[in-house]
């Protein structure tokens, strides 16, 4: 099962100077995505018990369209193990114009993580 959500980074997750977006930014996409797949599998929020690996492999900068992505890829009694990739699929161009943007070919891996997430017993409804 994979959950995938696309967002654009404003000047509000900028936290570094030259508009460099927090990677915790990241990590918070991650979250959501879990939390789309824990509901999906489990009907129910559950919760984000811990990241075995996170690994920031490129900037992310306010203007950028980011694509995270989440899959189950095993399932315990209450535990859900997950992998995760965010990925860099638009980025503005304040060379051509204020307004300008280009799609990306090939999109960039910017971060990728896996962790684990639990759903209570007396929670699970599927």
């Amino acid at each position: 099962m994979k959950a995938l959500i696309r967002v654009r980074m404003s000047q509000s997750d900028c936290h570094y100077g030259g508009n460099l977006v927090d990677g915790a930014k990241m990590l918070q996409l991650f979250g959501d995505v879990a939390t789309e797949l824990l509901i999906k599998n489990d009907g129910d929020e559950g919760l984000f018990r811990a990241y075995d690996s996170v690994e920031f492999l490129a900037p992310v900068y306010a203007g950028d369209y980011i694509e995270a992505e989440g899959e189950i890829i095993e399932e315990g009694n209450t535990s859900r193990k997950m992998i995760f990739e965010a990925r860099k699929v638009i980025v503005p161009r304040p060379d051509i114009n204020d307004s300008a943007a280009d799609v990306l070919d090939k999109p960039v891996i910017v971060c990728k993580a896996s962790g684990t997430c639990v759903v209570l017993k007396d929670r699970k409804r599927r």
